[in-house]
């Protein structure tokens, strides 16, 4: 497996269009590398060999006939929290699912653009935690370090393209579940602007704190895909403005004015950033200084941005739970946040969902003296596998504040964030930063991101082949 990992998006999109390969090679490939992947990364929930091959047959007649596509006949991997029509959307979760009649809005645009979905990934029950692991499917493990998590929610998506099994995959980001995965297997993960990629068939997700997504090995890759899966559909709350992502890829971003904050937001749970990740964040502002760039540290004025988001999340929880088939199935946990969600979502959800405008204009007011603010993806480095799953729902908060502080207030902002590999600390595990913007700055963002890879090359680091064949079983 470690000998046929799969190219990127737009060179294998290339590959395709020029004839070099054909779709159904390139997804039999994928479908090998998955299964042969399985009994130690166990990305998959659900793998969907025959229609694949059958949609990649469809696709090579396409392109024998002139076709031309974005992502036509290029294997791609989605999050199972996302409706693929012919197969269930368990999102986590213990028990038999219905079977969905119509692809969710984001998958139907990516097939759109000629893409062939070869499976749903793993994630953790309602996309919750910081790592992938549950009774429902077992765990997810790390491609750089098996005996580590990947990271969550989006942890299957990221396991699948950090160890090259395919070139690209959709995931969901609450409270930093695209770009804390993408921190902890070296990947390159946007966080749109809330509404760039539609979340139907729901109007919003997770009282609008939750947005779809984009993994992928390289800016210009996860740039692609963020522009294949965007647009919006006519029932969704969120319609920002149409912007082509791709198109800043390679773009001068300018001599710009960069925030480095490495203060995390005030939580009730205590937070440190590991001196090792400290370093390697500010590694990274020297090689932005060194670019050209105005780096000074300041920090936003996040205040407490908190007392927003709870009522959010766990009123979001809770609305996901009424759907649940087999409620006394979930975790312990879960059902504790729903309780706590239903006694919240009536005028404390109200209170914070207003609250966001003023927060828009009070963390704005950094983006008036600075382009862009870097800070730490996540404060610790990826948990062992087993450190969350058993902890009781207090020591999960506590956990969870205590590794991933830095993710979730531009959730409750909406605005966009990328997470860009910034190394590895201890024994080989990675670590990232997150470049964050206000609202619609994704060109920007991905602009600056793009010139830090051409610098820092971190495309070129794969996981050592040892680390992905010899995981322990899931």
């Amino acid at each position: 497996m470690a000998d046929d990992r799969a190219p990127g998006l737009a060179e294998c999109a290339r590959a395709l269009a020029a004839g070099e390969v054909t779709s159904r090679a390139a997804v039999e490939r994928a479908l090998a590398r998955i299964e042969a992947s399985q009994p130690s990364l166990n990305a998959f929930r659900r793998v969907r060999a025959e229609a694949a091959l059958a949609e990649a047959e469809a696709a090579d007649k396409e392109l024998a006939a002139g076709g031309h596509r974005p992502l036509l006949g290029v294997p791609v991997a989605v999050k199972d929290d996302t409706d693929v029509a012919g197969e269930p959307t368990a999102f986590g979760c213990r028990g038999e699912y219905p079977v969905q009649a119509e692809d969710g809005e984001a998958v139907r645009r990516l097939r759109a653009a000629g893409a062939v979905i070869v499976g749903k990934t793993n994630t953790c029950e309602l996309g919750q935690w910081p790592f992938t692991e549950g009774p429902a499917f077992g765990a997810t493990r790390n491609p750089w370090h098996g005996d580590h998590t990947p990271g969550g929610s989006s942890g299957g998506s990221a396991a699948a393209v950090a160890a090259g099994l395919v070139p690209a995959a959709l995931g969901s980001d609450g409270a930093g579940s695209v770009r804390i995965p993408a921190a902890w297997t070296h990947l390159v993960g946007i966080k749109p602007q809330r509404g760039r990629i539609s979340t139907w068939p729901r109007p919003e997700s997770f009282q609008g704190i939750t947005v779809n997504g984009t993994l992928a090995r390289t800016v210009a890759d996860a740039a692609l895909l963020l522009d294949a899966a965007s647009g919006q559909h006519a029932g969704d709350l969120h319609h920002p403005p149409a912007l082509r992502v791709s198109d800043a890829v390679g773009r001068d971003p300018g001599r710009l004015r960069i925030a480095l904050s490495l203060k995390p937001p005030f939580t009730a749970l205590p937070a440190r950033l590991d001196p090792r990740i400290r370093a390697r964040v500010v590694a990274l502002a020297e090689r932005l200084a060194a670019l050209g760039h105005v780096v000074e540290e300041a920090e936003p004025r996040y205040g407490q941005i908190g007392l927003t988001f709870l009522p959010r999340a766990t009123a979001g929880i809770a609305e996901r739970v009424r759907n649940v088939p087999f409620p006394e199935l979930l975790d312990r946990r879960t059902r504790d946040t729903a309780r706590l969600g239903r006694l919240l979502g009536g005028a404390p959800l109200r209170v914070a969902r207003r609250a966001e405008a003023t927060l828009h204009r009070r963390i704005g007011a950094l983006f008036t003296s600075y382009d862009v603010l870097l800070a730490p993806t996540t404060a610790a480095p990826p948990p062992r596998i087993g450190a969350m799953v058993n902890l009781n729902g207090f020591g999960t908060d506590r956990a969870m504040v205590a590794a991933c502080p830095y993710a979730w207030p531009w959730n409750v902002l909406g605005w966009p964030g990328v997470n860009v590999p910034a190394g590895f600390v201890g024994d080989g595990l990675p670590v990232g930063a997150q470049l964050l913007g206000p609202a619609h700055s994704e060109a920007l963002l991905v602009s600056l991101a793009a010139q830090l890879e051409a610098d820092q090359r971190w495309h070129e680091q794969w996981p050592p082949p040892a680390a992905v064949a010899d995981s322990p079983a899931a």
